[in-house]
C-alpha cells in the first residue's frame, strides 16, 4: 500500500523583524507571525516538515531579508519559490484586493502558490552571494563619497566656511576612496579564487566600456541568476524591458523601460554604455542608426545598455571574448 504524503503550502510576507506567515495542510489554515531569527525559522520549518511531509514555500524577493529564509528552507528540504514583488503586486490587483496588510499579503501569496505555474528556486553558490553583497556595499560607499564631494563643493563656494571644515571633509573623502579601492581589490581577489567567476570576469573586461569597477558590479548581480534564464528574461530582470501602452486608436504612448527590476544592474551598465557609444565602433554605428531614426540620447543609451546586458549575460553563462560585430548585427528599438 502506497503511503500518502501530506503537502503543506506555506507563504511568507517577509519583514525586517518579523515574517507574517500562513500555511495550509489538508484544507486547514494557520496564520501568524515568526521572528526574523534563524533558529526560530529553522524550528518552525522543521516542524512543518516532520513525518515526511512535503513543504512548498513562497516568498517575495524583498530586499535582503528573504535570502536567509529561502536558504534555510532549501537546506531543510522544502521546495522554495521566490517571486518578483511586482508579480505579487499585480496578482493582488487581479484578485481585486483593495487593502494591504502583512496578513493579507501572506494570504495573497498562498493563493499565488496554489494557482500559478512556478519554478523552483535554487540557491546561488556561496562566493556569488558574497560577491553580490560586496558589489552592493561598494554602491553604498560610492554614494557616500559622491555626497561628501557635493558637500565639499558647497563649502568651498563661500569664503565664510572655516578651513578646518573643508580639511575634515577632504579627509573623509580620502578615507572613503581608500575603502572603495581596498574592498574592490578584495572583490577581485574573491573572483580570482573561483575558476568560473574569474573566466567570466576576464571576458566581461574584454567588453569595450567595461572596466574592473563595472565588471565587479555586473558580475556580482548576474552570477546569482539561474543559468537557465533567457536573455529576454535577464533584460526583464534588470527592468530594461520595454513597456508599451496602447489601446484602440486613441491611446498609443511611446515605449518606456519598465524599471521593474534590478536597479543595481541598470546602474552598473549606465556608464559603460555611454563609453561604448563613443569608443566601440559597433556601438557607435548602432548609436548613429538610432539617431537617424530620431531617438533621443537617453533612449539610445538605454538601448546600448540592453545590448550590453545581453552580451554580459551570454558571457557569464559561457565565458568567451566580446564580439561587438555579433552583438550589434541587428537594430533594436529602444
Amino acid at each position: 500500500m502506497t503511503a500518502i504524503v501530506t503537502e503543506t503550502l506555506l507563504a511568507f510576507d517577509v519583514g525586517a523583524r518579523t515574517h507574517e506567515f500562513v500555511h495550509e495542510t489538508a484544507g486547514k489554515l494557520e496564520q501568524g507571525q515568526l521572528q526574523n531569527d534563524i533558529s526560530a525559522v529553522r524550528s518552525f520549518l522543521a516542524r512543518l516538515l516532520k513525518d515526511g511531509r512535503r513543504l512548498r514555500v513562497i516568498m517575495e524577493a524583498t530586499g535582503i531579508y528573504f535570502l536567509d529564509l529561502a536558504l534555510v528552507a532549501h537546506e531543510l528540504g522544502a521546495e522554495v519559490v521566490v517571486i518578483n514583488p511586482k508579480a505579487g503586486h499585480h496578482f493582488a490587483k487581479g484578485l481585486g484586493l483593495r487593502s494591504k496588510t502583512d496578513a493579507i499579503d501572506a494570504r495573497m501569496l498562498l493563493e499565488f502558490l496554489r494557482r500559478m505555474p512556478l519554478t523552483r528556486w535554487e540557491p546561488p553558490a556561496r562566493e556569488c552571494l558574497q560577491l553580490r553583497q560586496i558589489g552592493r556595499y561598494l554602491v553604498q560607499l560610492t554614494d557616500e563619497s559622491t555626497a561628501a564631494k557635493n558637500r565639499l563643493h558647497a563649502l568651498e563656494s563661500t569664503e565664510e566656511t572655516p578651513r578646518f571644515l573643508r580639511e575634515d571633509l577632504r579627509r573623509s573623502i580620502r578615507s572613503l576612496e581608500g575603502r572603495l579601492e581596498r574592498i574592490r581589490a578584495q572583490a577581485i581577489e574573491l573572483i580570482g579564487r573561483s575558476e568560473s567567476l574569474n573566466a567570466a570576469f576576464q571576458a566581461l573586461n574584454s567588453m569595450v566600456g567595461m572596466g574592473d569597477k563595472s565588471a565587479v558590479a555586473v558580475l556580482g548581480e548576474l552570477c546569482v541568476l539561474p543559468r537557465s534564464l533567457s536573455g529576454r528574461a535577464c533584460t526583464s530582470h534588470a527592468g530594461l524591458d520595454v513597456r508599451h501602452h496602447q489601446s484602440g486608436t486613441s491611446v498609443n504612448k511611446p515605449g518606456r523601460i519598465s524599471k521593474h527590476g534590478n536597479k543595481y544592474l541598470r546602474r552598473a551598465l549606465y556608464m559603460p554604455a555611454l563609453s561604448a557609444g563613443t569608443h566601440d565602433p559597433h556601438a557607435a554605428a548602432f548609436k548613429q542608426r538610432l539617431q537617424a531614426r530620431g531617438k533621443k540620447g537617453l533612449q539610445i543609451n538605454t538601448a546600448i545598455m540592453r545590448k550590453m546586458l545581453t552580451a554580459a549575460w551570454a558571457i557569464v553563462r559561457d565565458p568567451t571574448p566580446y564580439d561587438g560585430a555579433r552583438l550589434y548585427a541587428t537594430i533594436e528599438t529602444p
